[in-house]
């Protein structure tokens, strides 16, 4: 069986726990592209040798994979520590519930005579 609380009623108070959660994707995008960065820097900084016949495209995409891939990891686990530290940071608040009806939007049907009956075309 599931462990979900009932929805509360209208007008009552709830404790609730409100915090700022880093977002996991850009931490790891970012060190996706610092790694590729990196990757970028190293090959071009290290003299290459003029017999081989492997070009400076060819090394910087292969060495790209390992650099890409060790900056999202290290971006997921900064984003993942940070996830932790907000986590203690949280505060607690209190809520009230409230029904609100929908404004209506421009431009929607009013059915106000006959709602239940179904349309026909």
């Amino acid at each position: 069986m599931s462990d979900q609380k009932p929805a509360p009623e209208p007008g009552e108070r709830q404790q609730l726990s409100v915090r700022r959660a880093p977002k996991l994707g850009a931490f790891m995008v970012v060190g996706g592209f610092l790694g590729f960065l990196a990757t970028l820097i190293a090959t071009v900084s290290v003299p290459s040798d003029p017999t081989s016949q492997v070009g400076l495209g060819t090394l910087v995409a292969y060495f790209s994979l390992y650099g890409i891939t060790a900056g999202v990891v290290v971006g997921a686990i900064i984003g993942i520590v940070l996830d932790r530290v907000s986590r203690k940071r949280a505060r607690t608040m209190e809520a009230v519930h409230e029904v609100v009806d929908p404004a209506p939007i421009e431009g929607e049907i009013d059915d106000i005579d006959g709602a239940d009956e179904p349309r026909t075309m």
